[in-house]
């Protein structure tokens, strides 16, 4: 981000940077929109003095062929004077292009269109001067012209390739209200404030960085940062992210990160580091780039050498040359790539998917496995009532009554799950009394002058209570951890939990196996909640009682199969099995995305993301080959028809006419990447 020429290099391959890297050094600060103002001038200022040229230029088979040219004493000296205008000052990107690729050993598009504009400029100041011919100023200024507009607009897509990346740069506000020791605020810069200062956020605001709610309630837009659509409600105690939109209240931030250590900053590292990182695609294109390049220049000698032994003169000659130079400039080739992967991981961003590995995630588009682990990623890693059996008359509610008066005074997850089940249903919590736990088998206390206890059943065998009901029974063979809810010492009934899977997950499963991906799972738990977690989900195959350090080598075991597997976990115990992986996905990162055992970060933990990531490696690659067909094929047809192979047929392609195709096909390719951005990154949808 400190470097707008590298920012600038991550999206040309280095075959077809040239004058781009001409124009970032020697304008110091220059950044896209300067590259773009800098190429705008150039063409406005060299259209304007194509007019004269035009009417200067000699009427015939080399000029308009409509009007005869406007003579006088000296205007053949006034065209030369002209021409050279238009070929040094718009065509200076070219030509210090030409340097930039040779110093480079990368031949490359500015080296063509150097040569063709130098040929063209060259021989006819020769015939300005005396020499037998035609000239060719018209075909010079008009093919600096396209050239200059083909640039142009291709900088511009350029900077919406990156627009996305941009308005993460742009999301910090650059000031913040600060609370000083008095109490009073004092509007600061963002960059000024320190971990421990407190901020006020008001509605409407962004939030200046990472921190802490200490005071207030109010809902955070923070679309632009996780790609969560909805907003999401956050009061005293809870994490902000900086650059979030405050909603309807104020709220007080304690500052917990700054400057780099933030997440925003984080995820800007992340995706830049993404979009200069090797593709192995990127690799074949440069290639086939610097092969062309020696094809054009070889093809270009070869019609020269064609035509000058035809009786058809020298003019004719260069323009053929000329022609066939320009149109097989590999531009297109040498943008055909870096554009789509900057759209990708400027997309992957927005929509909370950050790209660490580019060659990582290329290969996501033929994963045929994905093993998950399942606490946390398929499930919520948290307990929520299955069922709730009522014993001796009483309802179900009355047996939720008692337990979530008891366990309201417990933080242990079982309690939670109980008192947030009860919540749900608008049970009033009453207050207990002499609240004590029971080590390892529940806890108890006094409801209204009755002894209420929650307990395990091994609490029942030691106190020899017993429990016959069928349906208590049956619990015990569904994965469930069972309690059972006592008043004054007898059964009142008991209450049945589990890991809550993921309303996400089934749908995600289904999608991914709709996409021939097999779906397997990893777990620590025992294989009675494995075998029902893997029917609930309809998974493919599982791991039960699978300790952490043994991870990897259950993902060696399904690559022995001659899969290609994608391992999906929280990116803290299953770090070893996320390298082993083809494809190490870390989810719900939250505000910590610097896993470095993984080569894609999703923020949410939504396994939906995971089919995102899928789908856009898929649709990414699908634009690669789209756009390396078009480059590639375009040339294969063009250059005969730039060579004059059909001249038999009466049709001869001028140089001019030349780069307005090949400036055509830079703009189809550009226009190709920016299409992945329609395809969307949208929650739960396949990109």
């Amino acid at each position: 981000m400190n470097d707008d020429h590298a920012n600038h290099h991550h999206v040309h391959s280095e075959a077809a940077h040239g004058a781009n890297a001409h124009i970032a050094a020697g304008h110091s600060g220059h950044d896209h929109a300067g590259m773009v103002a800098d190429y705008r001038r150039r063409f406005w200022i060299s259209l304007v003095l194509t007019a004269p040229i035009l009417l200067l230029s000699p009427a015939g088979g080399h000029g308009l062929g409509l009007i005869g040219a406007i003579t006088f004493p000296g205007s053949r000296l006034v065209l030369l004077v002209l021409s050279s205008v238009v070929y040094f000052y718009g065509g200076w990107p070219f030509l210090t292009g030409l340097v930039t690729e040779l110093k480079q050993r990368q031949p490359g598009m500015m080296t063509l269109i150097c040569l063709a504009i130098s040929v063209a400029y060259f021989y006819s100041a020769a015939v300005i001067v005396g020499l037998h011919g035609n000239v060719l100023f018209w075909e010079l200024s008009t093919l600096i012209d396209i050239m200059l507009l083909g640039h142009w607009i291709e900088m511009k897509s350029v900077m919406g390739a990156s627009g996305a990346l941009k308005a993460l740069v742009e999301l910090l506000p650059a000031t913040a209200h600060r609370f000083a020791t008095d109490g009073s605020q004092q509007d600061v810069a963002v960059s000024d404030l320190k971990a421990g200062d407190r901020v006020l956020v008001k509605p409407g605001e962004r939030v200046p960085t990472d921190g802490l709610i200490v005071e207030g309630r109010t809902t955070l837009d923070e679309s632009m940062l996780t790609g969560e659509s909805r907003p999401v409600a956050r009061g005293a105690g809870e994490q902000v992210i900086g650059g979030a939109v405050n909603g309807e209240g104020a709220i007080t931030v304690r500052i917990e990160k700054t400057g780099k250590d933030t997440y925003l900053s984080q995820v800007i590292d992340m995706v830049s580091r993404a979009q200069a990182s090797r593709s192995r695609t990127q690799d074949l294109a440069n290639r086939a780039a610097l092969w062309l390049t020696f094809i054009a220049i070889g093809s270009g000698v070869a019609t020269l050498a064609m035509w000058l032994s035809t009786d058809r003169g020298l003019a004719f000659a260069i323009e053929r040359m000329v022609a066939v130079m320009v149109i097989a400039c590999p531009h297109a080739l040498g943008l055909a790539v870096p554009l789509v992967v900057a759209v990708s991981t400027t997309l992957a961003a927005k929509s909370g998917l950050l790209i660490r590995d580019r060659a990582a995630f290329e290969r996501g588009r033929e994963l045929q496995a994905v093993v998950f682990d399942k606490t946390g990623t398929l499930t919520e890693g948290r307990f929520g009532v299955t069922s709730v059996v009522p014993l001796t008359g009483v309802d179900e509610r009355a047996v939720l009554r008692v337990a979530a008066a008891l366990e309201a005074q417990s933080e242990h997850p079982i309690a939670r799950g109980i008192v947030e089940h009860a919540k749900t249903l608008v049970i009033p919590l009453e207050p207990v009394t002499g609240f004590r736990n029971i080590t390892g088998q529940g806890a108890v206390a006094s409801l209204g002058g009755r002894e209420i206890a929650v307990v395990s059943r091994g609490y029942l065998e030691d106190h020899g209570i017993r429990v016959d009901d069928l349906a208590i029974t049956g619990l015990h063979g569904q994965s469930n951890t069972v309690v059972f809810v006592l008043r004054d010492g007898k059964p009142l009934g008991a209450i049945a939990l589990a890991d809550v899977i993921r309303p996400e997950s089934r749908e995600a499963i289904a999608r991914l196996k709709a996409m021939g991906i097999q779906c397997m799972m990893l777990t620590g738990d025992n294989n009675t909640v494995a075998t029902n977690v893997a029917k609930a989900l309809g998974l493919d195959d599982y791991f039960a009682q699978v300790l952490p350090a043994d991870k990897a080598n259950k993902i060696r075991q399904v690559k022995q199969r001659g899969l290609t597997v994608a391992m999906v976990g929280d990116g803290v115990n299953d770090a070893p099995a996320l390298v082993e992986s083809d494809l190490g996905i870390a989810v719900g990162a939250g505000t910590n995305v610097a896993i470095e055992s993984a080569d894609v970060v999703l923020v949410r933990s939504n396994p939906l993301d995971i089919v995102a990531i899928v789908g856009l490696s898929r649709a990414t690659y699908r634009k690669m080959v789209q756009n390396l067909w078009w480059a590639t094929g375009y040339n294969a047809v063009a250059i005969p028809l730039a060579a004059g192979l059909t001249g038999s047929f009466g049709f001869f392609l001028s140089p001019a006419v030349g780069a307005v195709f090949m400036a055509a096909s830079t703009v189809i390719v550009a226009i190709n990447a920016k299409l992945l951005d329609r395809v969307g990154a949208q929650r739960g949808a396949p990109i």
